[in-house]
């Protein structure tokens, strides 16, 4: 097979957030669609490998937030048939609550940065099981659950390639500093850490984060990931215990992420332009929310 990272350029920004295009034997997958308003962007990309629209007859999402699958309708309504976990086939056929949750979010903004998410046809959405394997256009693609980002993620495993959507954190190419996007509601630390020893326990040879590219030193990466998780949690945790409030949180978690980034050598440009393409304020949010969660449910802090 053959992996082509699509460079969707979100907000004419790149590195940001990739499709996969893997190349069977006898046809061609998508691995996540980004959002809607980068579907002309996605088209343009394909066309540089010498596909089309048409072309693609199935598309397989690691999860539906609008960033990986906005454009997930827009696919089903030409025919492709779109694979994802159970937990998130109906948000598909019917995006009318995850908009509602976004708008929340996102206000006036939703349209320039998630353009129009479209409602998938039923019969075009295939839900996938944990351990299910598949074979399409010559290609055997395995799902793993892997929840802790969203309860609706799954990891595909093609031959011995990972394609990890948000599971396996944020990282840049070029910058050897690594993130975590925990937005809510639904961060769980304690399943994020089963899902890391369970891609360790896969011995991938590569994998594919939607943010942003190949990453070939999987294990250091996700060792990273392991120590990174715990350390934001406990950063973010540790402060609403001293007492700060939301605003001075997620001040408070920049500079920590500053101070983290220039101890492994990331320049304050690079620094600058991986906050303007991944906010960090939505992690604190995540992060926030599961604590008061915890709390709420058993002792206080």
């Amino acid at each position: 097979m053959k992996v082509h990272t699509l460079d969707l350029n979100f907000r004419k920004t790149p590195h940001t957030i990739a499709a996969y295009l893997v190349v069977g034997s006898r046809g061609t997958v998508l691995v996540d669609t980004g959002p809607a308003s980068t579907l002309d962007t996605l088209k343009a990309r394909l066309s540089e490998h010498g596909f089309e629209a048409d072309d693609i007859r199935n598309v397989f999402l690691t999860h539906i937030h609008l960033d990986h699958a906005g454009g997930a309708g827009w696919w089903a309504q030409q025919g492709a048939q779109i694979y994802v976990h159970p937990n998130g086939a109906r948000h598909l056929i019917d995006p009318s609550r995850l908009l509602t949750s976004a708008q929340r979010i996102y206000g006036d903004k939703m349209d320039i940065l998630w353009g129009q998410t479209l409602p998938a046809p039923q019969d075009r959405v295939t839900t996938v099981k944990d351990g299910e394997e598949l074979t399409v256009d010559g290609l055997k693609i395995t799902a793993i659950d892997t929840p802790g980002h969203a309860y609706h993620h799954h990891t595909f495993r093609i031959n011995h390639a990972g394609f990890t959507g948000d599971a396996s954190g944020i990282k840049v190419p070029g910058i050897p500093f690594l993130m975590l996007p925990s937005p809510p509601p639904e961060f769980d630390l304690e399943a994020w850490h089963i899902t890391i020893s369970k891609l360790l326990k896969e011995d991938f040879a590569t994998i594919y984060p939607t943010h942003f590219g190949i990453v070939e030193n999987v294990r250091e990466h996700l060792e990273d990931l392991t120590s990174h998780l715990s350390q934001a949690a406990e950063f973010v945790g540790d402060r609403m215990k001293a007492g700060a409030n939301h605003t001075q949180v997620i001040a408070d978690f920049m500079v920590w992420n500053r101070e983290r980034a220039f101890d492994v050598g990331v320049s304050e440009e690079e620094f600058r332009e991986f906050k303007k393409s991944h906010p960090m304020s939505s992690s604190v949010d995540g992060l926030m929310r599961y604590w008061r969660k915890r709390w709420e449910d058993g002792p206080s802090p």
